[in-house]
């Protein structure tokens, strides 16, 4: 019988940072028992990571003003001395963070990392923390783990990276795991195999999980209750499936009405049949040393490998795929921000294939580009209104004046206050800096937009009013998208025809409608069965599917699989 005593209890929290700054958490109560699961959701700034960082006295560093109780495994977490912090972090209570790279040391093995922590906290041998690494990484599927315990943080992948930190929170066996935003930056088969991961862990150590998250399909399928904040206060809290069947409030309800869904009903015009941007057997390929072919031959990574496509005037073209299937750089490719080792890019008749910078210059206005993080894409020196005028200022023929006003005039076009010209990026909120990049990107009217991965960092009602922002603009300036995403519900929302990369090359491609209600290609079903869904039965249900296929044994790959697997 499960032990239900109560592990963690937060009772009145507040949590301001500054003098006189508005309080990130505001009165926040809430209990959870050993071997239960809690989501906390809410948007950008509801306050929920702060609670998280609460939960193990992190908020320190930050000298943010406290009050109320945290207990957590019997330890008073405000009164605790820094000993008694340390004694609980990591031991008892262990956290993943959302950006396993900034977690991480990049100077340490990972193996040595675990190790690290494992004899911190109990004294163990060398040798003893060593074997604990390799098991640990076993446990969360790391292949090869007494091999890959031995790698640095950047040889694995996103997804590799995700579960070494869990490894690491593994390595004590903590009764408390809190998870915040594990799965953001992930593509959906990879989230499913973490958050799949997680229930796994928690059934056989009795962990409690806390999952800070907004996306409400993460909730729905991985945890027992959900506590939804907004500004700081806890809004509704029960049991999932309640919550999110019935919801009581009319923010949780708003919430769950801008997730988007497979199902959901689409309404888009028919584009037109005018192709405005062809692909003939694109190709990128980049060295790839560490993986040395016979003879010590350096082997070519196929970013994109053979791509044919044509874009229509006037439609969006959705883009899915896992990380590393190419679709980023088929992106850039798009709009020559990279050059194609071989292969055909024809726009309204040029050749942009082989195009010079300087035959390039007079298309580059009609080709703009939308990236994932607006942080790294403005100058955060540079005002936002600077930002967005640059293009103007480039073109030539207007004075200082012009380019306020015109910068003004699109700042409001995309839903911000003209007067926010003099700010700078960091006072912005992540969905706001978004809209100055699409600004910056609209500012000499392109005819093509590629946006790649533009909100998969937003929260669901920042998200919505982003992609309902692209659709007005396309409407109104006839623009042409290519939406790159790896959140397939997204993607159908947005997009008239999908294509579905795998491995730098387009397994499947088509009306969204077709490629959704009948996949041909057993990776795009794969992709689809990996969508979170709101209902906790059928979570539970598409989990045990997916388990029961893990333990299929495979056969031994030939022909072009063979090829594929060693690619």
């Amino acid at each position: 019988m499960t032990d239900r005593r109560k592990l963690v209890e937060v009772s009145q929290l507040r949590v301001a940072f500054g003098a006189g700054a508005p309080p990130a958490v505001d009165g926040l109560s809430f209990e959870l028992g050993a071997g239960e699961s809690l989501g906390l959701v809410g948007e950008s700034g509801s306050g929920k990571s702060t609670v998280a960082l609460a939960l193990l006295g992190l908020h320190r560093a930050g000298g943010a003003e406290v009050t109320g109780t945290v207990r957590v495994d019997g330890t008073d977490v405000l009164g605790a001395t820094e000993a008694e912090l340390r004694a609980l972090r990591g031991a008892r209570a262990a956290m993943v963070f959302q950006d396993p790279l900034s977690a991480l040391d990049p100077y340490w093995t990972i193996g040595d990392q675990i190790a690290e922590v494992h004899r911190v906290h109990t004294g163990s041998t060398r040798r003893a923390a060593r074997d604990r690494a390799v098991e640990v990484l076993d446990r969360v599927g790391i292949p090869d783990a007494a091999k890959r315990a031995r790698a640095h943080p950047h040889e694995f992948s996103g997804g590799m990276r995700q579960r070494a930190l869990i490894a690491m929170a593994l390595a004590c066996s903590p009764k408390l795991l809190i998870a915040d935003e594990p799965t953001t930056a992930l593509d959906v088969t990879v989230q499913a195999q973490i958050l799949d991961l997680l229930h796994e862990l928690r059934a056989e150590h009795g962990m409690a999980l806390l999952l800070v998250t907004h996306d409400l399909g993460v909730v729905a399928g991985n945890t027992d209750r959900v506590l939804v904040m907004r500004d700081g206060r806890a809004v509704e809290h029960g049991r999932v499936a309640g919550v999110l069947g019935a919801p009581r409030e009319p923010y949780t309800r708003e919430l769950l009405a801008a997730v988007p869904r497979l199902d959901s009903p689409r309404e888009r015009p028919a584009p037109s049949a005018d192709v405005l941007l062809s692909v003939t057997d694109l190709h990128r390929h980049y060295p790839a040393p560490e993986r040395a072919g016979l003879f010590g031959a350096r082997a070519k990574l196929r970013a994109v490998d053979g791509v044919t496509l044509d874009v229509r005037r006037g439609e969006t073209l959705g883009v899915v795929g896992e990380s590393g299937s190419g679709k980023s750089t088929l992106g850039r490719l798009l709009v020559r921000l990279d050059q194609p080792t071989s292969g055909g890019i024809r726009f309204e008749g040029a050749d942009l294939a082989h195009a010079s910078e300087r035959s390039l210059r007079p298309l580059r206005p009609d080709l703009q580009m939308v990236f994932q993080d607006p942080v790294s894409s403005l100058n955060p020196r540079r005002t936002v209104g600077e930002s967005v005028a640059d293009p103007l200022r480039v073109r030539g023929g207007r004075s200082g004046g012009q380019l306020r006003a015109e910068a003004g005039e699109l700042l409001e076009r995309v839903g911000l206050r003209p007067d926010w010209y003099h700010r700078y990026p960091h006072e912005l909120s992540g969905g706001q800096r978004q809209r100055v990049g699409i600004a910056r990107a609209l500012a000499l009217r392109p005819k093509l937009i590629v946006c790649d991965e533009p909100v998969s960092a937003l929260d669901v009602t920042t998200q919505a009013q982003v992609v309902r922002l692209l659709a007005g603009l396309q409407a109104e300036f006839g623009l042409t998208l290519v939406f790159i995403a790896h959140d397939l519900a997204v993607v159908r929302q947005v997009s008239d025809r999908v294509a579905v990369m795998r491995q730098g090359r387009i397994v499947e491609l088509g009306p969204v409608d077709e490629v959704y209600t009948a996949p041909q290609h057993p990776y795009t079903r794969t992709l689809l069965a990996a969508v979170p869904v709101l209902d906790p039965a059928e979570a539970d249900t598409r989990r045990a599917a997916r388990a029961a296929l893990r333990e299929v044994p495979r056969p031994a790959p030939s022909g072009e699989g063979r090829a594929l697997a060693g690619a």
